[in-house]
């Protein structure tokens, strides 16, 4: 068992809450996500490219004039 005194234990604790709260936010979608028929799925993986594109979307290689 690993000291809870040593120095970074905390930080290790946080971030694996943060993984864990990530993996059950996926866990949940996907619940819903199997009732849904194919264009309610089609809408949303529209909707998750779009957020994608607005949160990741910095390709700067689109932006280069050829």
């Amino acid at each position: 068992m690993t000291d809870q005194t040593r120095w970074g234990i905390d930080q290790v604790q946080v971030k694996n809450k943060a993984i864990k709260y990530q993996k059950d936010l996926v866990a949940r979608a996907m619940d819903h996500v199997a009732k849904m028929d194919e264009s309610g799925i089609t809408d949303l993986m529209i909707q998750i490219e779009a957020e994608y594109e607005r949160k990741y979307g910095n390709n700067k290689a689109q932006k280069t004039i050829l």
